[in-house]
């Protein structure tokens, strides 16, 4: 099977979130699994390494580019190639910007032309999120089977109708299907023109069928869901990466030794007291919820040194920036690999009261570093954090969060309590493996195989 993987990021060469780190371990786990994986991604002028240029020139739907302004990078690791497809709209520093639809629109054109003049052919498309939504559409045009996996529903690409339908490159006949509100919408073209449609979580797929969770698109999602084209696959966790006893930014941790260690470090490090450490990596975002744990820091600092790793919405950097003259709160603005590594390692607990989840990695990530997820239960929460292992609540409220973050502080009291749950935790399995093969079984139910 000649898979082609279509992203718009893919950990080591870029990354702002967990599609990245999806892109990174699925398709090595393809590999393991007997199938011939290409994965595409845009050439970003901030991509990190640099690719082997295997070709240059122009394209049949790229008349606006001038000839060679598109070109192909390359590079191959554990059993994958890697493309870079690169044009004048990626040639930028950083990464997404407030045109990228526009970027995508054009670049998704490109895609399968480029591979076509390359001399490339696949069996199956999967495209991953709203970037993929045009590649996806423009494989059902040219009679080619594809998979389309939501990775978050909220995030759908939507650009004016008229621009977006020109740029497309789409024929005439299939453009109405991929409109929404006036909207070209990236998110719907690719649900609407796969063959199959994935989300990243079984709970996420069922959620989303629903008005509270659809983003307007439910009753997309509620006609795929009856023709037995939607189906639910919980993500799964690089464990090399992640691995607690080899990690070079922590001290080595097994489920019998070394997480005293990282604690005292941690405590060390942001000069707390001796109240148990709860820490947060995330996005500061509406989706993850934080702003309840801002809201309740008045009762959870009673119970709780506080750390928070992360940045996104002003108002609530400015807030935290705020708390962190509280004697045991600590805010780091940004995203730092390392001391991500060292929080997950050496809090006690970490708290992720998502307002929605299509999966989520860092709960997992938690538990493998003996750390306890205090959760929200929706989506993949529920779905990869057992009731005896985290803390799980219902509500939506910052009251709801404080009361289970009180309950997690009276059984970290319970210290042989606590170490059950620690060593159930850092025993859960999280490899891809599974979950590559649940995709083998849908890649072989499109291929009629």
């Amino acid at each position: 099977m000649q898979l082609l993987l279509i992203a718009s990021e893919v950990f080591p060469f870029s990354r702002t979130g967990g599609l990245a780190d999806v892109m990174a371990a699925l398709p090595e786990s393809l590999v393991r699994l007997g199938v011939d994986v290409t994965v595409l991604s845009p050439w970003w002028q901030s991509l990190h390494g640099q690719p082997t240029e295997v070709w240059r020139g122009s394209v049949p739907h790229g008349g606006r580019l001038q000839p060679g302004a598109v070109r192909v990078g390359e590079v191959r690791a554990a059993g994958v190639r890697y493309l870079f497809l690169g044009t004048p709209d990626f040639e930028r520093p950083g990464l997404y910007a407030e045109d990228d639809v526009e970027r995508f629109l054009r670049w998704g054109n490109l895609v399968l032309p480029t591979l076509q003049s390359m001399g490339l052919t696949f069996d199956l498309v999967h495209g991953h999120d709203w970037a993929a939504g045009t590649v996806v559409a423009h494989a059902r045009a040219a009679g080619l089977r594809s998979v389309y996996t939501i990775h978050n529903l909220q995030y759908q690409g939507r650009w004016n109708f008229a621009e977006g339908a020109a740029w497309s490159g789409l024929p005439a006949a299939m453009l109405p299907d991929a409109e929404f509100y006036g909207d070209l919408n990236l998110m719907k073209a690719g649900l609407v023109f796969s063959d199959h449609v994935t989300t990243v979580s079984p709970t996420y797929a069922r959620e989303i069928t629903t008005r509270e969770y659809g983003e307007g698109l439910e009753g997309v999602l509620q006609a795929r869901d009856a023709a037995g084209a939607l189906t639910g696959i919980l993500n799964g966790l690089d464990l090399d990466r992640w691995n607690p006893a080899a990690d070079p930014d922590v001290l080595p941790m097994t489920a019998r030794s070394g997480k005293p260690a990282n604690v005292a470090a941690l405590r060390a490090e942001f000069l707390l007291d001796d109240a148990p450490i709860l820490s947060a990596v995330s996005r500061l975002v509406s989706q993850k919820g934080l702003d309840l744990l801002v809201e309740a820091l008045p009762d959870v600092t009673r119970d709780w040194n506080v750390v928070v790793l992360g940045s996104g919405d002003p108002l609530l950097e400015a807030a935290l920036k705020g708390w962190a003259q509280h004697p045991r709160v600590r805010y780091v603005s940004g995203m730092n690999e390392a001391l991500a590594h060292r929080l997950y390692a050496g809090s006690d607990a970490f708290c992720m009261p998502s307002r929605f989840e299509p999966c989520g990695l860092s709960q997992m990530i938690s538990m493998r570093y003996g750390t306890l997820p205090v959760v929200r239960e929706t989506g993949g929460l529920v779905d990869s954090v057992p009731s005896d292992v985290g803390f799980r609540f219902s509500g939506g409220g910052a009251g709801d969060l404080s009361a289970a973050l009180h309950a997690a502080r009276l059984a970290w009291d319970d210290r042989p309590g606590w170490q059950a749950r620690v060593a159930r935790g850092m025993a859960l399995d999280f490899s891809w493996e599974a979950s590559a093969r649940r995709y083998v079984d849908v890649y072989r139910q499109v291929l009629g195989a």
